[in-house]
């Protein structure tokens, strides 16, 4: 970037401004570390993207993520989809679309019900999921887990759930939706928490920008092998979550204990060193590829921007293992900030 594009990011608030100190004053754990370990020219032969990627590396990133309260991330078994997945007639996108349009609570126009809008201590993107009640619809790359072909398995965050045998269909979309919301009432799906680390997602939807496509399989390589050299094992495919144990439907004590159960598989999927890495659909933001979603077991979403595979190393061991944010690569986050805390791994 030249040295006037340089000083103009640095005016409207994007490259060159380092949000650390902010970040800190929310409570929010950051590393100090380099993102970029490698010299430029890279010396380590990390793959490059080609030529003419070009990234908007002027407008501020802090901020360009929107709030939600469930992410559900639906099994395909693609990494590019149509442009619009939820106007793709008879998936399950497109069902969970609309029953999520018939069960969309009447408005309401207290200002004091609105979630503010800069997010937690006055800054922008960095949102707790309870402000909204807001359910965002994504396609993953992952297979169905079901042996029925019109049965999906779906991954929801920041609840950190995997819920199989979910019919493509308008009352399998209900169901869903209505077992996410009430615990209790499963009627027939089967979840379980994943059964992992960490769930890293690499927007790679080319219909909506080539950009993403182009820099996915790039992170995922790198990730695999940033992974894999720390003694972690990468999966690209969810495992069968029944061979952790019983759908949590199957628990027969109360609420408290259904809750407490719940807690305990989490902290044994934060200490398995297992991660999985999955391509996702449009989440808003491709002017800034790659773009990367970090989720956690403690209920954190971390999303990156402008991540080429120079930055993956840090992602790596300062994020995905150490719990902790990197500034210059943060667009916005769900549950991240942690008071009384030093990592976003601490319970």
């Amino acid at each position: 970037m030249s040295t006037l594009r340089k000083l103009k990011a640095y005016i409207v608030g994007g490259v060159g401004v380092d949000h650390g100190a902010e970040l800190k004053a929310a409570d929010i754990p950051v590393s100090e570390v380099d993102c970029r370990g490698c010299a430029n020219p890279c010396d380590e032969g990390h793959d490059e993207y080609p030529p003419r990627f070009d990234v908007d590396m002027e407008t501020e990133m802090l901020g360009s993520m929107k709030p939600y309260a469930m992410q559900v991330v639906i099994s395909t078994g693609k990494s590019d989809w149509e442009k619009e997945v939820t106007d793709a007639s008879g998936t399950l996108a497109a069902y969970v679309d609309a029953a999520r349009g018939e069960s969309k609570p009447p408005k309401d126009k207290s200002a004091n019900s609105a979630p503010a809008a800069n997010g937690v201590g006055g800054l922008p993107g960095v949102y707790k999921s309870t402000e909204t009640s807001k359910v965002t619809i994504l396609n993953g790359s992952h297979r169905t887990v079901s042996d029925d072909a019109t049965h999906e398995t779906v991954l929801v965050f920041p609840q950190y759930k995997v819920v199989a045998d979910v019919e493509s269909s308008a009352d399998g979309a209900k169901k869903l939706l209505h077992s996410l919301k009430n615990a209790k009432e499963s009627e027939g799906l089967k979840t379980y928490v994943l059964p992992y680390a960490s769930v890293v997602m690499l927007c790679s939807h080319k219909r909506r920008d080539n950009r993403c496509a182009i820099a996915a399989p790039k992170l995922e390589h790198t990730f695999t092998a940033a992974l894999e050299r720390e003694g972690w094992e990468v999966h690209t495919q969810v495992e069968d979550p029944s061979l952790s144990g019983p759908p949590l439907e199957e628990f027969a004590g109360s609420e408290e204990e259904l809750n407490a159960e719940i807690e305990k598989r989490l902290k044994a999927s934060a200490e398995s060193k297992r991660v999985l890495v999955i391509r996702n659909s449009h989440m808003g933001g491709h002017k800034f590829a790659g773009n990367v979603i970090i989720n956690t077991p403690q209920g954190a979403c971390v999303w990156y921007g402008r991540v080429t595979p120079h930055e993956v190393d840090a992602i790596v061991k300062e994020t995905v293992m150490g719990g902790k944010v990197l500034p210059p690569l943060l667009r916005g986050g769900l549950n991240i900030s942690r008071p009384g805390h030093a990592s976003l791994h601490d319970w």
